[in-house]
């Protein structure tokens, strides 16, 4: 006999409710647990309109669909516009009991754990942000394409015996691109295209040059034009991109009323990359999210603060603590327990750009010689490695610039001395307890 707690259902908490399993070609939607209460709809404009009239005609009030690739965009758009209250779900959230799948069963299965109020909303940004998205993640794009293309041409340059990546740090740089353009203008003589190159290059010019002797193959100098001109191109592309951030910046930072002209005379110079926006990122950060400065937490670059402003925004507000931000980026511990044993407290795994950004900005902290948060690197390194001290300062980064913009702070790293004398009572503490528990004298210590 079923027990009284057994017998107790859930409450519904959104009786007007509606599920929507996303496809690439048709839309089921499920207003209900019946037979009769599901329904297909295509793709296109029409078929999202057919779809709004039948969730009104049936006095839909609050909708859930799942996050399936890009196919949710638009009609999560049209739907918003149509008045309803729409969530987007993930996938973890919405996994369906076991036995057969089909789009039926999953869109009656979103639609009873929204009824339930089982489904949480994933974060969405702002329209400003969702266009600056575009703009940023369209130029991380070419960036990656320009690394592609770097790398080719290097082995297009090797395949010829012409060493230029040993000599010079970086081929694409002033010197790296005068030599190349030298040699796709027909200069062959090793002496003169080493005396290209720029004075504050370290090494000499004869190893320069003794790097510049091979033998000139046709076919490879055909395919290192082709290289050259692409990269050239991609770099053109790049620029665009950044001409569209900083006028869409440009256009939300006209009615702010953030003071600069102090700001700008603190400025202190970052050290810039060829990847480096060509954006006064430091002055429109400062400015949008008023009035904090985010390039003073060290590592910290124009590429991380971009990345923040396109994927966030000033939204840091929706995630309610710093740790539900850090989660939210991947970079807090996944713990899975099971019979009181830890399987596994890795992160999870995931492609964020901003989780990326700031894992970069702490591999920059960890070959940083001094400050607050490289000792705090090297001391995640020296117990667990490199990979997990990049996680672990990537998350305290996140939980830094979450306070700062909820809170408005300036940021304040704490002392050298003072973190290293906590450290030393805690290692004090936990050498009291090893001599208690093992009756140690101090006498019984030979110094």
């Amino acid at each position: 006999m079923m027990s009284t707690k057994q017998k107790q259902k859930l409450d519904v908490v959104n009786p007007h409710s509606c599920g929507i399993d996303i496809g690439s070609r048709s839309h089921y939607v499920a207003i209900g647990q019946g037979k009769d209460d599901v329904q297909e709809f295509g793709v296109y404009t029409e078929d999202h309109r057919k779809l709004i009239e039948f969730l009104k005609t049936h006095h839909i009030k609050t909708i859930a669909m799942e996050s399936t690739g890009t196919y949710w965009q638009t009609l999560f758009t049209s739907l918003q516009v149509a008045g309803f209250d729409v969530i987007l779900v993930c996938g973890n959230q919405t996994k369906n009991v076991k036995g057969r799948k089909t789009d039926v069963q999953d869109c009656q299965w979103i639609q009873k754990l929204h009824s339930l109020g089982l489904l949480s909303n994933s974060f969405l940004p702002s329209e400003f942000v969702a266009q600056l998205r575009i703009y940023s993640r369209q130029r991380q794009k070419y960036i990656k394409i320009q690394t592609r293309i770097i790398n080719q041409m290097q082995r297009d340059l090797r395949q010829m015996n012409i060493r230029l990546e040993i000599a010079l740090r970086d081929i694409t740089g002033k010197s790296g691109m005068a030599i190349i353009e030298a040699i796709l203008n027909g200069e062959r003589d090793a002496n003169n295209l080493a005396s290209l190159v720029d004075y504050r290059v370290k090494k000499s010019k004869e190893e320069i040059a003794k790097s510049l002797e091979g033998n000139w193959s046709e076919g490879y100098l055909f395919v290192l034009r082709q290289h050259y001109q692409e990269y050239k191109s991609n770099l053109i592309l790049v620029q665009e991109c950044e001409m569209a951030i900083e006028q869409i910046l440009k256009e939300r930072m006209i009615d702010n009323e953030i003071d600069i002209t102090e700001f700008k005379g603190q400025l202190k110079a970052k050290k810039k990359n060829k990847n480096t926006p060509s954006i006064d990122l430091q002055q429109y950060s400062y400015q949008y999210f008023g009035g904090v400065d985010l390039f003073a937490i060290e590592g910290v670059n124009q590429n991380t603060v971009l990345t923040l402003i396109s994927e966030v925004g000033s939204d840091i507000d929706k995630f309610p603590t710093a740790k539900a931000f850090a989660s939210w980026l991947h970079l807090s511990p996944n713990q899975k327990v099971s019979g009181g044993r830890v399987l596994s407290n890795g992160t999870k795994r995931g492609a964020n750009p901003l989780s990326q950004a700031l894992k970069s900005s702490a591999n920059v902290i960890g070959n940083m010689k001094i400050g607050f948060l490289n000792t705090f690197f090297k001391r995640i390194s020296y117990k667990n490695g490199r990979k997990e001290a990049i996680a672990a300062t990537a998350r305290k980064l996140a939980v830094i610039i979450w306070n700062m913009l909820k809170y408005y702070q300036p940021y304040k790293p704490q002392n050298t001395e003072i973190v290293e004398g906590k450290i030393r009572m805690r290692k004090i503490k936990e050498i009291k307890k090893l001599f208690n528990k093992y009756q140690i004298q101090v006498n019984d210590i030979a110094i």
